[in-house]
């Protein structure tokens, strides 16, 4: 009797916790967006009316670089990207946090200087961290905080992504290194949905009471797939894996000449090119989410072929800033880089229809995230909410087939 009593108050004890951190990764999420919503706005939009300046965009972009140069040159490789946060938590079984204040920093000003990169490296970096710091002053949470750390970085992504299932998926897959989670155990699936409830409530709440900061994917229409659009998977899936093998050449030869240039300077070219990109063609800056939702707002003014070129643009501006320094996550962009290659592949094969695009981009993005994530069930889950339920079994078969077609 007195054991069972013992496991019962461990469980609440556990599950407050749990609560806890949800609720706290959820309000250092909404902070954190909503100053990059607030920074942003004021650099693109207030201050390009008030100030008259001819090439603005690449002035900003290329001043902004140089200043990330020169943090970084002071304090160091910040933000760290998703797959080393992950891998140190894995093999170091820890996370350092004494500078949480230079990680926040340096995952804010690539964000708001209109980098071709997501929130979403920065931000698991800093809660992971926290949730080592929970560990380490803590006195219940130090035994677990391997585990609190996993459970940490599922709610951000769940939180960013608007999607609760992704972050178990991606975290879970990432850990065990197979293609279906190990997700039996009773207790493991309560705590993940304890956890992220607890976030998802208190994101909602501020939101709503305070307003959002950046915003997640926007949801397709709803498009009955016809048997035309059956017929083209495999050149869908086929496109999707082309430009996933465009990501892994243009990754590697930006990452080559990225190694031969000095700190700072790195930094600078690498805003310029952001800033010229930017000027050219505004809609390859900044994560993705908004100029999505205006393409498919917008989708029959746009030729087919200025999409399918910005898609390639969109991935290589995207390794461009990573490797630079301008750095942040991948997911965000090279998602709209796959809907942009789906629209534009469908725009040419159905030039008179736009009732395939919506299967198209689906199929596309989920070949080319598939391939560049290789967790089929994670990209399901992220792109689950944004593409009609339909489509949710062709997609996990084009997240299957672009997983075993990387390299």
């Amino acid at each position: 009797m007195k054991t069972l009593s013992v496991k019962l108050k461990n469980q609440l004890n556990l599950s407050l916790f749990c609560i806890i951190i949800g609720a706290f990764t959820s309000a250092v999420i909404w902070l954190f967006l909503k100053a990059v919503s607030a920074a942003t706005a004021f650099i693109w939009e207030w201050a390009p009316g008030k100030i008259a300046l001819p090439l603005y965009t690449v002035l900003i972009c290329t001043a902004g670089g140089a200043l990330i140069g020169i943090f970084r040159n002071k304090y160091g490789d910040y933000p760290e990207e998703l797959t080393t946060v992950l891998g140190k938590v894995k093999n170091e079984k820890r996370y350092e946090y004494r500078n949480m204040s230079v990680m926040l920093l340096a995952a804010f000003l690539p964000l708001i200087i209109g980098s071709s990169v997501g929130p979403e490296a920065g931000l698991t970096g800093i809660i992971v961290g926290l949730c080592y710091w929970a560990g380490d002053n803590l006195k219940f949470a130090r035994g677990n905080v391997k585990e609190y750390s996993e459970i940490g970085t599922a709610v951000t992504l769940s939180l960013l992504f608007h999607s609760p299932l992704f972050g178990i998926f991606a975290v879970e897959e990432d850990k065990e290194e197979k293609a279906v989670p190990d997700l039996t155990k009773t207790s493991k699936i309560f705590i993940y949905g304890l956890t992220i409830a607890s976030g998802f409530g208190v994101y909602l709440l501020l939101s709503h009471l305070f307003g959002a900061g950046m915003g997640a994917f926007p949801t397709f229409p709803a498009q009955e797939p016809k048997r035309a659009d059956y017929l083209m998977m495999i050149p869908y899936i086929i496109c999707g894996c082309i430009l996933c093998r465009f990501y892994q050449i243009s990754h590697r030869g930006c990452g080559y000449l990225a190694e031969r240039l000095p700190n700072v300077l790195k930094e600078t070219l690498g805003g310029l090119c952001l800033g010229i990109a930017g000027l050219a063609v505004p809609a390859v800056m900044f994560s993705g989410e908004e100029q999505m939702s205006e393409l498919i707002a917008a989708y029959p003014e746009y030729l087919p072929i200025l999409l399918i070129g910005i898609a390639f643009l969109k991935i290589l501006l995207t390794n461009i800033c990573i490797l630079s320094g301008l750095k942040g996550g991948h997911f965000f962009p090279v998602i709209f880089a796959g809907v942009c290659l789906g629209y534009g592949i469908a725009g040419l094969i159905f030039p008179e229809s736009a009732e395939h695009v919506v299967f198209a981009a689906a199929i596309v993005t989920s070949a080319l995230l598939g391939g560049i994530m290789k967790k089929p069930l994670a990209v399901t889950m992220v792109l689950f909410l944004c593409f009609p339920v339909k489509m949710f079994v062709w997609i996990f078969l084009a997240a299957a087939v672009g997983c075993k077609n990387s390299t």
